[in-house]
């Protein structure tokens, strides 16, 4: 491989002194593409009164979506917001144009996002800023008044995982710019619920919640929890303690009022139901009304169903229009029609989801309604009979892996779904490719959460991990892509629900880690408190560590407060992160959510904890990642999340040398709350060139993890939980938890990037090879939806760098032969630049029509008066052979050679010498299609000069002979030109089933049909050529007989007349 004027050897590849940076405008051209799958959780969703085309919908960790249209689009208007979890959202009564957003998470289950407080837009939606409260944590609730778009009022729950002042109940009056806590009860009470008396805006009520979360568990209760009330806009408040509420302590409220009957209040509260307590003795119930806007109270029903999982639903919306009539956001959708005494269940198939959160109900037309659950938002407009649900592109995915099938997939666990995998492209053509759709999605066994994990000698084989109710024991299957089946191969099959951590065998987490061997594809570990192996496909496991972690028996007891919820995922002491060397097989690393890391050199004979060696490493932390390096054998890096015990900084460790001693590797992360650590990876080809997933953000280090610089392109901000690079692809896949999966196609020019970019004027990187993939048949799903993934490019991208956007940059694809197949022409923009070229070589020559058609005089020429052709089957160019290929660019003074392969689709029922055949029939159409273009061209000028001609001499004397001769030359064209193409075609009114097209549409329409695929041209393909070229050499004789005879005649009686010639070529 040649390079001229820079050997890219000497800035490639190499760490280096200088740390690279980049710019943002560096990589825009690098375009991550969102693949699916299908979307899940919004927190929150609001429409505007009276206009039934308009709504926003909070996703849960996916940032703010808009509708205008009633829901049939949705597009992301928040994206560019460092912050992604969505917890509130407010119209303005009074400006609709007015909108605040909330942001973190108040419904509480396991991995659940904080925020950075309130944002407000004052363009529905189009821009937003942040207008404080930045430590709220989660805001529960927002409500704005009635008639001043500025006093707005704020439930912050607070973050929740350390005691903490800004909780409670917050008030502005002037529209944010400054902000008064109005209500606090103490550091560990926040506020769950707000309601305004809809007849009098002084008149407020809030449901205060005292909620601690930990890694270990989540207690929702105590003597924080309560009921206030404030008479004069939240000046001051006095707490609702008798009237027939509970006495002992309760937990998470919610609170509904009606404009039907102003007096009355709804209270869904947690109580212990008569089992749990958290005072003196255990209280039931879980409705309470009130007749006397909160002055005195009933309990109305105690159904568990009304709330569920309180810490997870509890939310109760009243109609506008009746009084007796509320509905309940629970797993089930519950409604009363008797103010709470009796509820009904909405059938399943016809309530909007499941587990459901929010709802809004139009105040001026009761009959229309939204709800946000975990499928994403639905819409009713008949009172909830029927609903249009919408799932929206925001999947929740724990972990993202990849297969070795070409072209690859990616395989997931998504949160409120099962293990599922995916193409990463379709290689959809034909009617109405649309690129990923939801249904080339499927099962793959397992559960949401945990690992789903290909064999990487046998796509077919998918071991998952986890289950769609927790990991309820450790859920394990091998999958048979084959079948479609899978067998389910549990470590210990002893359903665990219920159980606290102390009372399990095997404290399997939520998320377990499951790892195929990297030396050994038949060997499996997963892990609880311990490090399990199968040799034989799960038939038996064999333990081969001791308990890895503190084993603190006070962080294993019954989670929940209130109301138990015991389903794996608040299990501590466990092994959150397993890893074994690439290097070496038998040494592996385990990493604890109490802060342990452990490795054994020995096959899990000895273990070493080496946690003491790791500098500024604060206690109890959730080791969520370890990277291992395929370079160096004691090399490793651990990422560990402290931010369930109130520490959201960033830390990130490297070590080489088996974790004898680390380093902290954290300079570039920014700041803040937002930005706490989830997954690293090594790059498998560059030295020292390392991913990193935070909370918000997508990072990247030239230097071993020294430095670090944002590397977000066009991502969302939202969860990277996890990162996996595509080997044979050079593919950086990137799995979010809010906005699904993400493919950065070809790594080549990160992993290439100089080592000072901006001493390097311009350089071309080395391309990957790529394959000449031939389109499959589509699915019979036409249309587009809203998770519909996106195809990357056909072809392969050429990447090169410059720093100047005032040279111009040619890069020329050349074939074996020295034949130039391809050229590419612009201006560079400094940075990364990406073309794409689609294997395809030069097209045939356009066709340009200067006449209008027969009957068409009605069409518009323009200024040049030209039109395009109108062909039914045109046909520009076809796809070059596989092979290798010189890419050569030139730039100002400067010139870079490299080579490119294009491999061959492996599926492909055709052989090199099929392709080849079929090349060379359509290289004699492409020369056939010029050659008529050249004709036409030639005749469509003269015929142009004729016209023009003719109208010139309707005014002068003595011409009429000429204007003769001029109208029979036209004529005399028009027969050999029609023979090409179809003088009647306008483009319009479907010609081509009015009219036949001519030679030059019978030719494109037959190199279509041999171009697809990898085929030989057939039999009748050959025939058919062999007429239609006889045809054409027909044409070509009698043009140049036309050119020869009538043209020159004409041209002879133009100089007799002393009038200037045509001209035949422009």
């Amino acid at each position: 491989m040649t390079r001229l004027c820079c050997a890219l050897a000497l800035f490639f590849m190499s760490i280096g002194a200088l740390a690279q940076t980049l710019k943002k405008e560096d990589v825009e051209q690098l375009k991550f593409r969102h693949i699916g799958p299908i979307g899940n959780r919004v927190s929150c969703a609001v429409g505007v009164p009276g206009n039934e085309l308009v709504y926003y919908a909070g996703a849960a960790t996916g940032g703010i979506w808009k509708t205008v249209d009633g829901g049939l689009n949705w597009r992301p208007v928040f994206d560019d917001k460092p912050v992604h979890a969505i917890g509130a959202l407010a119209v303005a009564p009074s400006d609709v144009q007015v909108v605040y957003a909330g942001t973190g998470e108040s419904f509480i289950r396991s991995n659940v996002s904080i925020g950075n407080g309130v944002w407000k837009s004052t363009d529905a939606g189009e821009t937003w800023s942040n207008i404080g409260l930045e430590n709220a944590g989660r805001v529960s609730r927002i409500i704005v008044h009635p008639a001043n778009p500025d006093v707005v009022y704020v439930c912050a729950v607070g973050h929740a995982y350390a005691p903490q002042k800004e909780r409670g109940v917050w008030r502005t009056m002037d529209g944010g710019k400054t902000w008064k806590q109005v209500l606090f009860v103490d550091e560990n009470t926040g506020a769950s619920d707000l309601v305004m008396d809809p007849s009098n805006p002084r008149m407020l009520i809030a449901g205060m919640w005292q909620l601690s979360l930990r890694t270990w568990n989540r207690t929702s209760g105590g003597p924080g929890s309560g009921l206030y009330a404030s008479t004069d806009g939240g000046d001051t408040w006095n707490k609702i303690k008798d009237g027939g509420l509970p006495q002992q302590p309760v937990g998470k409220i919610a609170l509904a009022m009606t404009a039907a009957n102003p007096d009355r209040v709804y209270a869904l509260i947690e109580t212990g139901d008569g089992i749990e307590k958290l005072g003196e003795k255990a209280e039931a119930g879980e409705l309470w009304r009130s007749e006397n806007k909160g002055k005195s109270w009933k309990l109305i029903n105690s159904d568990r169903n009304l709330a569920g999982r309180q810490a997870y639903y509890t939310r109760v919306t009243a109609s506008p229009e009746n009084p007796n009539e509320a509905y309940f956001m629970t797993a089930t959708f519950f409604t009363t029609i008797d103010g709470g005494r009796t509820t009904e269940p909405i059938n399943f198939m016809t309530q909007p989801y499941g587990d459901h959160h929010d709802m809004w109900i139009d105040p001026k037309n009761p009959n229309r309604f939204i709800v946000a659950h975990d499928g994403g938002v639905s819409i009713s407009e008949n009172r909830g009979k029927t609903w249009n649900r919408i799932a929206l592109p925001i999947a929740q995915l724990y972990h993202v892996t990849t297969d070795n099938d070409v072209p690859y997939n990616v395989l997931t666990n998504r949160q409120d779904g099962p293990s599922m995998r995916g193409p990463s492209r379709s290689l959809v053509g034909g009617f109405l490719g649309l690129g990923i759709t939801t249904g080339m999605w499927h099962e793959v066994g397992g559960g949401e959460s945990g690992f789903a994990t290909p064999d990487p000698t046998d796509a077919n084989i998918v071991w998952s991990s986890a289950s769609g109710s927790g990991a309820l024991g450790g859920v394990v299957v091998r999958y048979n892509e084959k079948n479609r089946q899978f067998r389910q191969v549990e470590v210990w099959p002893d359903y665990t629900a219920g159980h606290p951590a102390e009372e399990v065998k095997y404290r399997f987490q939520w998320t377990f880690p499951l790892l195929i061997s990297p030396h050994d594809h038949n060997t499996v570990f997963v892990t609880s408190q311990m490090v399990h192996r199968t040799k034989n496909g799960g038939q038996s496991w064999d333990v081969i560590s001791p308990d890895l972690t503190m084993n603190d028996k006070s962080k294993q007891i019954k989670s929940g407060g209130l109301t138990p919820d015991n389903i794996g995922v608040e299990y501590a002491n466990v092994i959150y992160a397993f890893e074994e060397s690439r290097m070496k097989q038998g040494l592996y690393w385990a990493g604890t959510n109490d802060g342990q890391v452990q490795v054994s050199q020995n096959g899990g004979q000895e273990w070493v904890n080496v946690t003491k060696n790791i500098p500024e490493l604060p206690a109890l932390g959730t080791v969520r990642n370890i990277e291992t390096s395929r370079w160096v054998e004691g090399k490793a890096w651990v990422v560990v999340d402290l931010h369930e015990v109130g520490n959201f900084q960033p830390f990130v460790y490297r070590t080489t040398d088996y974790g004898k001693t680390w380093k902290k590797i954290t300079k570039g992360i920014d700041g803040g709350n937002l930005n706490y650590c989830r997954s690293i990876k090594e790059d498998p080809i560059r030295k020292g060139l390392l991913y990193l997933g935070t909370e918000t953000n997508l990072y990247v280090s030239f230097d071993d993890g020294d430095t670090w610089q944002i590397f977000m392109a066009n991502l969302p901000h939202t969860p990277m939980y996890w990162i996996e690079v595509q080997e044979h692809f050079n593919d950086l896949v990137v799995g979010t938890y809010g906005r699904g999966a993400w493919i950065l196609d070809d790594l080549s020019p990160i992993q290439q990037m100089p080592a000072n970019p901006s001493a390097t004027k311009a350089a071309l990187f080395t391309p990957k090879n790529a394959y000449r993939f031939n389109q499959r048949t589509a699915t019979t799903q036409f249309m587009p939806e809203p998770s519909t993934g996106t195809d990357p490019p056909e072809g392969a991208p050429i990447n090169y760098w410059t720093t100047s956007d005032k040279d111009s940059v040619k890069i020329h694809i050349i074939a074996a032969s020295g034949d130039t197949v391809k050229t590419f022409k612009q201006k560079g923009k400094p940075g990364i630049n990406r073309i794409w070229w689609d294997f395809h070589g030069k097209p045939t020559k356009d066709i340009t029509m200067r006449t209008y058609p027969i009957g068409g005089e009605w069409m518009d020429m323009g200024k040049t008066r030209t039109r395009p052709a109108v062909i039914s089957n045109p046909f520009k160019t076809y796809r070059v052979a596989p092979g290798t290929y010189t890419v050569s660019m030139v730039t100002g003074d400067q010139k870079f050679n490299s080579t490119i392969t294009v491999l061959k689709d492996p599926h492909s029922d055709g052989t090199l010498n099929d392709i080849q055949a079929q090349n060379a029939l359509l290289a004699k159409i492409h020369a056939d299609v010029n050659t008529m273009a050249d004709i036409v061209n030639e005749a469509e000028l003269i015929r142009r000069q004729l016209y023009d001609m003719r109208d010139m001499l309707a005014t002068q004397k003595g011409t009429k002979a000429i204007a003769q001769a001029a109208g029979k030359l036209d004529s005399t064209i028009m027969v050999t030109e029609g023979k090409l193409v179809q003088f009647k075609y306008t483009g319009s009114g479907q010609d081509a089933v009015r009219y036949p097209d001519m030679l030059t549409g019978k030719m494109g329409y037959l190199a279509n049909a041999v171009a697809v695929a990898d085929f030989a041209p057939a039999d009748q393909h050959l025939q058919v050529y062999e007429q239609l070229k006889a045809k054409l050499n027909d044409v070509t004789k009698e043009w140049a007989s036309v050119i020869n005879g009538p043209l020159n005649d004409f041209l002879k009686l133009l100089d007799d007349n002393k009038i200037k010639p045509i001209i035949r070529k422009k």
